[in-house]
């Protein structure tokens, strides 16, 4: 296993490839600006901001996978607003968990009989704190 967002595996064996790519991390923090007659602003910074993951599913029915309902799953996950660990590695990421804000999907190769043999999910996740948290 290379990883997990809730219940969803990443994992590449002989049996099933389920893996990402094009993985970024985006790290900000919040300041506010403070005006000041006749001169400049002055910028004080407020806290962590939240950060966003993005990365690409590349689904392939010669892998052990079903495209269609691989991208189900993660509209589903999408759509119900749930709070997940992601994590790689057996590390998890973020300072709690994680939720999808979207899900984009790229349908490939269509079978005779109209099954989804192969496509891509493009997916957002944004941090979610769910208590209090301060720096160390």
């Amino acid at each position: 296993m290379l990883g997990f967002y809730g219940k969803v595996i990443f994992e590449t064996s002989d049996k099933r490839i389920m893996n990402f790519s094009g993985f970024t991390r985006s790290v900000s923090s919040n300041f506010a600006d403070h005006q000041v007659i006749g001169g400049k602003a002055k910028t004080e910074y407020i806290s962590p901001g939240l950060d966003t993951l993005t990365f690409a599913i590349d689904l392939n029915g010669n892998y052990g996978v079903k495209p269609r309902d691989e991208m189900n799953i993660w509209v589903d996950l999408a759509r119900r607003g749930n709070a997940e660990t992601m994590a790689i590695n057996g590390k998890p990421l973020g300072v709690d968990k994680w939720i999808v804000t979207s899900v984009s999907q790229a349908w490939g190769t269509l079978m005779k009989n109209g099954e989804l043999f192969s496509g891509k999910i493009d997916v957002t996740l944004k941090e979610y704190v769910s208590t209090s948290w301060r720096p160390q």
